[in-house]
């Protein structure tokens, strides 16, 4: 039998706080049916200026914590969470948009499935009365979770969740504002925390909200991929370049297919090459970066940007010889127009060639720089076991059938 702790945020919510509390109340025979023996209810007070805290007070089983000023949605769980006693942690709005009854359901997935994280999805059922705006954002966040993170998540900033206490050091540290759920989201997948999703209705809040669409968006487009960054931030910079190369290669094909009636349109190649060449090198950025945050994690280095078969090799063992390559073949190229009279007029644009091959050489140090940098990240990253194996290589290296050479004896003078 496991203990509960339901934590309750609360931030001026004198018109809901007692219905919510009422219907956590009425729960304990299904609670003690999933197989809980013990839960507790705590309340955290952010700083209310209502009557929030005087009705909580009235209820003697229920434990209110306050904080004197209002420090945020994140900050108040946190608070929760620090003088919770249960082994499992559960919280939910005090606004009575989430349903206090759910809370059995997603224990009982918990132990069946052996997650770690539950969280209810507000997604997943017809009568959920989400707002539009909310759900579009909500789809939008959690494509980019699965864009950035690899992972399914259908509702990545559901305010419903129930968590083995254990696994809080990992989640560690998150937000003290309402970016706090996206962000333990995103921090849950790269962190291989067990997760799974509870289809739970979802009704509109009593009083006002306190959401604001467009600012917290942002905050929670911010902790998304800021989470991603300090995880696996060839993620990011492997997309972006991949777009930018993209578009790089659709402007040049333009170019040749299209080249318009004053002849060959050598400013969109130019741009094409220097987009080619962007996005090449945003991909070597994300590789030093993730060497560096691996690391720092003391974890395998996270390979590939999409994870499609192309990308599971480690692309940055060929920076050296492609960086080399494109040294040469810059120089080769000026060296060429130079032979060939494109670097002076008649010629319809002498800039171009020496451009694209000074952008060769620039881009081919840049790569060998990266090559260089990625190899010695390689060895620190290797440094600690390699120690370890040759610290124990005198005796691993000994066949099984050997005997073990004994040290020579060592004679003191008398």
């Amino acid at each position: 039998m496991s203990t509960l702790s339901i934590v309750i945020p609360a931030y001026n919510e004198e018109g809901a706080i007692q219905a919510v509390l009422d219907r956590i109340r009425r729960i304990g025979p299904a609670l003690r049916e999933a197989g809980l023996s013990e839960w507790e209810i705590l309340v955290v007070d952010d700083g209310s200026r209502d009557r929030t805290a005087e009705i909580v007070a009235a209820y003697p089983e229920v434990r209110l914590i306050r904080h004197p000023v209002n420090r945020g949605y994140g900050a108040a769980l946190k608070t929760g969470f620090a003088h919770a006693r249960g082994e499992w942690l559960a919280f939910l709005d005090a606004d009575a948009t989430y349903p206090p009854e759910a809370l059995p359901e997603l224990y009982r997935v918990a132990r069946a499935s052996g997650a770690d994280l539950v969280v209810g999805s507000r997604m997943d059922r017809p009568d959920s009365e989400m707002p539009r705006v909310r759900r579009i954002g909500n789809w939008g966040f959690a494509f980019l979770l699965r864009l950035l993170g690899g992972t399914a998540v259908r509702d990545s900033a559901s305010g419903m969740r129930l968590l083995r206490r254990e696994i809080l050091e990992r989640l560690y540290p998150l937000p003290d504002g309402l970016n706090f759920t996206p962000a333990m989201s995103a921090r849950a997948i790269y962190e291989n925390i067990r997760m799974v999703e509870v289809p739970i209705p979802y009704r509109e809040r009593l009083g006002q909200s306190k959401l604001h669409p467009l600012r917290d968006g942002v905050r929670f487009l911010h902790a998304i991929v800021w989470t991603v960054f300090t995880y696996n931030p060839v993620r990011v910079f492997g997309i972006a370049g991949f777009g930018l190369g993209l578009i790089g290669l659709a402007l040049g094909g333009s170019a040749i297919l299209w080249p318009g009636p004053g002849g060959w349109p050598f400013p969109r190649l130019f741009a094409a090459v220097v987009l080619a060449a962007l996005g090449l090198h945003l991909f070597a950025v994300g590789t030093l970066f993730n060497y560096i945050v691996s690391l720092f994690h003391k974890r395998p280095i996270r390979q590939g940007v999409f994870g499609w078969p192309l990308f599971r090799r480690p692309l940055e063992q060929l920076f050296l010889p492609m960086g080399l390559l494109s040294i040469l073949l810059g120089i080769g190229l000026y060296g060429w127009a130079v032979i060939a009279r494109l670097t002076a007029p008649p010629f319809p644009a002498p800039w171009f060639v020496p451009a694209v091959s000074a952008l060769a050489v620039i881009m081919g140090v840049d790569l060998l720089t990266a090559g260089i940098l990625v190899r010695a990240l390689a060895e620190l990253h290797q440094r600690e076991l390699r120690a370890r194996q040759d610290l124990e290589g005198g005796l691993a290296r000994v066949a099984p059938t050997e005997p073990i050479p004994q040290p020579a004896s060592i004679s003191h003078p008398a």
